[in-house]
């Protein structure tokens, strides 16, 4: 297990050098940057290969320490240039890389090994299981879900053999981070791949409302999270760093909450209406964090936000005037008739000396010199540098050395220990070529399966199927003669009370009942997936986007997977070659995974008591989204775009070994026509999409 920090690191967003220089400023132990276009906020200003070693020189100096982020997922033509990003960080001294892709995670293994891993919360780890899996495959550290309570980050803290990291303040997601297609399939910006347009905050109404009427409530939208307040609680729980959300924000913004974070850590007060005005959206929530999850959880920006944002900035502006004093120095000045010596050293080795002018001698003092001196040896404010011993020799003296001459050499020995510390320390860099990937021949059109949210969806034309696909806690109904085709599907998130302990005794069960296979969703499932005897496949949940990540989902004991559906046609025949593949041609969309429930805005759905698990969502086009509850099972919703994604009349397109059409929201009749359709190569006979199946990746 490891050691647990007493004091969690304060890591603080960087959008751009202003902020970085603003969170450095109000005494953030570390920043996070996105870097080279391959991280999820690629609208901020992100850095460079040119600003990011000045970044990190600038933070390496102060004691700061630098993440960026590497945290997308990333197409077969992009491997090239993420290769260069990863040599690019590790050149530069970054101190983590934060991934998401099992791809990135592959690369930065074979180019850097000693580059310490981070594990994005893209990356959906919410159960001790995922931590350990984390460590099994290298990572130090695991960012967690934000959607956890007090009492699951503490379980997965006791668990972890690696550090935790949690947000502890700033923007929420309404879906859970890696499972979320909206912005994808809505507008063509996938949020996993960093340009998200945040259609969440956009109205998507539960009210009751006329047909086609547009929607105006914006029910998807969260309310920001701030756990500032229970600082004591995330340190007793054995966090190692406390994230603040917010590389599109201001520096005024970073400012405040990396204050108000210090000053809480240090169990002093601060000012909690600076940190609400500087941003908000009507207050905060800690609803997930409290297990309050309800809709007072939901919240927008209002113009009245906007004018307290305005009024307080200039207040939040003066808390990084001036540098913040951390790293300790200790002087020795030596002083002699022929002139005067300082030697300045910090606590990490390094050390340097500086001198008076040559030519210039002392004259003796005429009382003792020693306190003035001293006083100007602990003038270190205006510098990252806080004093420490001062130690003043005299040389057959005492002589006289003016304060200006002293504070001028204290100038001088803090600049050049600056730099010292400001050197770059690179990791070694290993020749990594990337193969050459076999693709998948061009063959007969793929072999068709379907998926099933119920068994008693299941038409009859389904037994004449050569695969089935249900979820685990589908297993006790699927008929006996069927069983031997059909895999169970674990869920993507195990957030119900002892969630993932269910899904655990559930496989465990469910492997000697007959069964082809489990699909595996999570990364934590692998761990106790394996060694129950039967073939393991990685499911949508894995987000596996290109043939490296494929595999590492082989390496890790898939033995096939699911195509990601935000892949491009023309991007899966790398992700076959890898070995068996299988690509959706049917299915409503699940665009989003949450937590909290959006039916909870409703005034008869305050509580689930009652509840039919089963809602809409209306949007300000008067479209109708379909939201399901899978409570008790594994505690989330899904939102699912009334729109479905067909292939069936283009199956010899799909480059992959299956083509698998899944139902969701469908009765039994209308699954047994859409499976007939698809088998006859017939056109959909109402609305459709095609997904993003012919898009072009979308440029940095």
């Amino acid at each position: 297990m490891p050691q647990r920090a007493l004091r969690p690191e304060i890591l603080a967003p960087a959008g751009n050098a202003e902020m970085l220089s603003a969170a450095v400023f109000s005494g953030a132990d570390a920043v996070y940057l996105g870097f080279a276009g391959f991280n999820a906020r690629r609208t901020a200003g992100n850095f460079t290969p040119d600003t990011l070693a000045d970044a990190v020189a600038f933070c390496h100096g102060r004691g700061v320490r630098v993440h960026a982020a590497l945290n997308i997922l990333v197409y077969e033509s992009e491997l090239p240039a993420l290769a260069d990003a990863i040599r690019c960080a590790a050149r530069a001294g970054v101190d983590a890389l934060i991934v998401d892709d099992l791809a990135t995670s592959a690369l930065a293994k074979r180019i850097a090994p000693d580059l310490p891993l981070h594990g994005s919360t893209q990356m959906s780890i919410h159960t001790p299981e995922g931590a350990r899996q984390l460590a099994d495959m290298g990572f130090e550290r695991a960012i967690l879900a934000r959607e956890l309570s007090l009492e699951e980050i503490r379980a997965i803290c006791q668990a972890s053999p690696i550090e935790t990291e949690i947000f502890i303040h700033g923007a929420m997601c309404m879906a859970v981070s890696g499972q979320c297609m909206m912005s994808a399939f809505l507008g063509g910006r996938s949020g996993n791949r960093g340009a998200c347009a945040g259609p969440c905050r956009l109205p998507f109404d539960a009210g009751d409302l006329r047909p086609g009427q547009p929607g105006k409530a914006c029910h998807l939208s969260l309310k920001d999270m701030d756990l500032i307040p229970h600082m004591a609680d995330i340190m007793a729980a054995g966090v190692a760093s406390v994230k603040i959300e917010g590389r599109l924000r201001t520096p005024e913004y970073a400012a405040a909450a990396v204050t108000a974070c210090r000053l809480a850590r240090a169990g002093q007060p601060y000012d909690e209406a600076l940190v609400r005005d500087i941003f908000s959206r009507s207050g905060f929530t800690d609803g997930y964090f409290t297990g309050r999850n309800d809709g007072r959880m939901f919240g927008v920006r209002t113009e009245a936000d906007a004018a307290r944002t305005r009024a307080a900035t200039p207040k939040a502006r003066e808390l990084f005037r001036r540098e913040y004093e951390r790293v300790p120095v200790d002087f020795s000045l030596t002083v002699r008739q022929d002139g005067a010596g300082l030697t300045a050293a910090d606590r990490d080795g390094h050390t340097v000396t500086v001198s008076t002018p040559a030519g210039a001698p002392l004259s003796p003092a005429r009382s003792d010199p020693g306190p003035a001196l001293d006083r100007s040896l602990a003038k270190t404010g205006g510098t990252p540098f806080l004093a420490g011993e001062r130690v003043i020799l005299q040389q057959g003296g005492p002589w006289f050395l003016p304060g200006s001459a002293a504070n001028e050499l204290r100038r001088r020995a803090l600049d050049a220990l600056l730099a010292a510390r400001s050197v770059p320390v690179p990791y070694a860099i290993h020749p990594a070529e990337l193969p050459d990937f076999p693709r998948r021949a061009p063959a007969a059109p793929p072999k068709l399966a379907a998926r099933f949210e119920r068994a008693e969806q299941m038409p009859d034309a389904a037994a004449g199927l050569a695969l089935l696909i249900l979820p685990l806690a589908q297993a006790d109904l699927v008929p006996q003669p069927l069983r031997g085709k059909t895999l169970l599907e674990l869920p993507r998130v195990m957030f119900a009370p002892g969630g993932e302990e269910v899904v655990r005794r559930r496989t465990r069960a469910a492997a000697g009942q007959g069964f082809a296979g489990f699909v595996v969703n999570n990364l934590a499932q692998f761990r106790f997936a394996k060694g129950l005897g039967l073939p393991l496949y990685g499911g949508l949940g894995l987000n596996v986007t290109n043939p490296l990540a494929a595999q590492r989902c082989r390496q890790l004991g898939a033995e096939g997977l699911l195509i990601h559906p935000e892949t491009p046609l023309r991007d899966m025949a790398g992700i076959a070659g890898q070995g068996p593949a299988a690509a959706l041609c049917y299915g409503h969309i699940p665009l989003m995974l949450t937590r909290a429930c959006p039916l909870k805005n409703r005034p008869d759905h305050a509580s689930c008591a009652g509840c039919s698990h089963a809602g809409r969502l209306r949007d300000r086009k008067g479209k109708d989204f379909p939201v399901r509850c899978a409570l008790p099972d594994n505690g989330v919703r899904t939102i699912y775009n009334p729109v479905p994604l067909y292939m069936g009349d283009r199956l010899r397109e799909l480059p992959a070994d299956w083509a698998v059409a899944a139902f969701t929201i469908e009765t039994k009749a209308r699954a047994a026509q859409i499976l007939a359709a698809i088998c006859a190569v017939r056109p959909f006979d109402g609305d459709f999409t095609r997904g993003l199946y012919y898009n072009e990746p979308a440029k940095g």
